[in-house]
């Protein structure tokens, strides 16, 4: 007799080339709408089914996989970042983690770039003006901003996405530094140029740029915080497509407002949707919805990722991407 199916339900409308495959390899629920699934909806998911496929907006704490069944074996994230699930609880229940790590370094990279950019050349004020029909032609002093050649960038971790900004801002005639928990291996840093800083503060008080690029984890919650923010240099911008609690943003927003700092890009938010409106109005920060990872051959490849990590689990093996508690 063929084997029976392993069940999985998928908690958010995915590409349809991977919901497709996902239909052929699997039993498989999908979701007809793309709003995220209320708690007792991803509550019922956990207990009917073998593998979950839930996206950053599920909250999978201590409590919620309390109401899992013996059933779920699998947590097959579609993303990399994991801080929306509690790992540690979930291992204790037998359950298994996976992301989709890499899938998205270099739409990420990219649109940092594209942040930075946005920010230090004034791009979104100069499209409201055209838009507005308020442009009445060309002038020595209108809208400027400044050259990225020659500035110092400094990164807040140096991941696979903080290399990929570096190899970028390294074209750009950036000078690159860098902040992480070890230094990376000497042969990469060579290739980017790269300054290790062992001190965050040293780092941030000197740089003319600052990228966040490291996970949220509660070792980073408001890593840069108030005191960190005001050791920043006054023509400094800071820019975030990682994770929006990693930065105080009451804190970020004053001092943007107080003219403190000379600008952010944030492409993430520290309580999601629910921002800063004193934020939002000010004209030297570029706010987007979070869009870093959002090209069609990202959100393709992070949903192959899924695919090969619940396939191998599947045919009784370690998925390949699992995640553990020593790794965060």
């Amino acid at each position: 007799m063929p084997r029976q199916k392993l069940s999985v339900v998928v908690t958010r409308r995915l590409p349809d080339v991977v919901e497709t495959r996902m239909s052929e390899l699997f039993n498989v629920r999908l979701r007809d709408s793309d709003d995220p699934m209320s708690k007792s909806e991803l509550a019922a998911a956990m207990r009917e089914t073998d593998v979950l496929v839930p996206t950053l907006s599920d909250k999978i704490d201590a409590g919620m996989l309390g109401q899992a069944g013996d059933k779920l074996k699998l947590i097959a994230n579609y993303g990399a970042g994991v801080d929306h699930i509690d790992i540690a609880t979930a291992r204790q229940r037998g359950i298994l983690v996976s992301n989709t790590p890499g899938a998205v370094t270099e739409d990420t990279a990219d649109m940092t770039l594209a942040l930075i950019l946005s920010v230090t050349r004034r791009i979104p004020e100069g499209l409201a003006k055209m838009q507005s029909g308020d442009w009445e032609g060309w002038s020595p002093t209108a809208l400027m901003g400044g050259r990225i050649a020659g500035r110092r960038l400094g990164i807040l971790g140096m991941g696979r996405i903080g290399q990929a900004v570096a190899r970028r801002a390294r074209v750009f005639g950036m000078q690159i530094h860098y902040h992480n928990r070890t230094p990376v291996h000497q042969g990469i840093a060579d290739g980017l140029e790269a300054t290790y800083w062992e001190s965050l503060d040293q780092m941030i008080s000197r740089m003319d740029v600052l990228s966040i690029n490291c996970p949220h984890t509660p070792a980073t919650y408001h890593l840069m915080n108030a005191r960190r923010l005001k050791l920043m240099k006054p023509s400094a911008v800071i820019v975030n497509t990682s994770r929006g609690e990693v930065i105080d943003e009451n804190a970020l927003t004053r001092m943007l407002r107080a003219g403190e700092l000379a600008g952010a890009g944030l492409d993430v938010f520290e309580r999601g949707t629910d921002i800063n409106p004193r934020l939002r109005e000010l004209p030297n920060v570029v706010a987007l919805p979070h869009m870093g990872s959002a090209t069609e051959e990202g959100r393709v490849e992070m949903g192959e990722k899924v695919l090969l990590n619940i396939k191998t689990f599947d045919d009784g093996h370690r998925p390949p991407d699992q995640v553990v508690p020593g790794m965060l």
